[in-house]
């Protein structure tokens, strides 16, 4: 299990640390693994649109191929759906 952010390594070692995350966390600052996924969506935040990172998890089989892709959910949620859809 790994987790990609756009955040700095800095930022992700902190984050991994204070949460006391068991996974590996990798930097796509450039966005670039992001745009390939298609995670970058339009947002809107007071009235002003953006681009920026839906939370997205990607199940990945032992051969390699997406086998769930969990979207939508709210923070509190997506821990528990993502462990679900590896039980699977």
């Amino acid at each position: 299990m790994l987790g990609i952010s756009a955040d700095k390594p800095s930022a992700q070692k902190k984050f991994k640390e204070k949460y006391d995350l068991p996974y590996s966390l990798l930097a796509d600052e450039d966005k670039a693994v992001c745009n390939k996924y298609g995670v970058m969506k339009e947002k809107s935040m007071y009235g002003k649109k953006y681009m920026g990172i839906e939370r997205t998890t990607f199940v990945i089989n032992p051969e390699g191929r997406i086998s769930a892709v969990l979207t939508g959910l709210k923070p509190d949620e997506h821990a528990a759906a993502a462990m679900a859809a590896l039980k699977n």
